[in-house]
């Protein structure tokens, strides 16, 4: 049996490096693109939003070219039949075991040996869902965060250019930030 946290035994995919890219428009396209799609195929197992959330969400970030979307359910009951239904469309599914985030089901859609879209499933009323939404439109509407945000991620690219976990653990200090500056300011009003 093959050992699962063996990374030599990993596809190609897996294992790539982080590269931050300039920011291309034709991203939130995509991203609508995937969402249409997702929604087609998931829809009979009750998932009805799916939200672009990521980097390549926010016009004029830097950011690895990669699609991020999350979608809601209300059970992680049919994950089998939805990485079945998904594997027939380029979707690879990684286990929470392997993902080490129990609160999500994840699946990575791949092209040519490379990531093109991530999606996180995360259950009715996941507290995640509403603070990557949040942490999204305050860029989005903050060209100082954007600009502090890019930085941020160059620099964690060079640092963790082949560790993809601690690039992303080395980015929730700046999120953290910009969600509590909201919380203040909304707290005060």
């Amino acid at each position: 049996m093959k050992d699962i946290h063996d990374e030599s035994t990993w596809p190609v995919w897996a294992n790539e490096t982080i590269d931050i890219v300039e920011p291309n428009p034709k991203w939130v396209e995509k991203g609508n693109q995937e969402k249409a799609l997702l929604l087609n195929l998931l829809s009979t197992f009750g998932i009805t939003e799916i939200q672009h959330y990521g980097s390549t969400s926010i016009p004029n970030l830097p950011a690895k070219p990669i699609i991020d979307l999350m979608a809601k359910i209300d059970s992680f009951q049919k994950s089998k039949e939805i990485s079945s239904l998904l594997a027939n469309h380029d979707w690879h599914y990684v286990p929470p075991n392997i993902d080490n985030r129990p609160w999500q089901r994840f699946f990575v859609k791949v092209i040519n040996d490379k990531r093109v879209v991530h999606l996180h499933i995360l259950l009715e009323g996941e507290e995640r869902w509403d603070n990557q939404l949040l942490f999204r439109d305050l860029l989005r509407n903050n060209q100082q965060f954007i600009d502090e945000y890019a930085i941020l991620k160059r620099n964690l690219a060079k640092k963790y250019s082949n560790d993809r976990e601690a690039y992303t653990k080395a980015k929730t200090e700046f999120i953290n930030f910009v969600l509590k500056s909201w919380l203040r300011t909304n707290i005060s009003l």
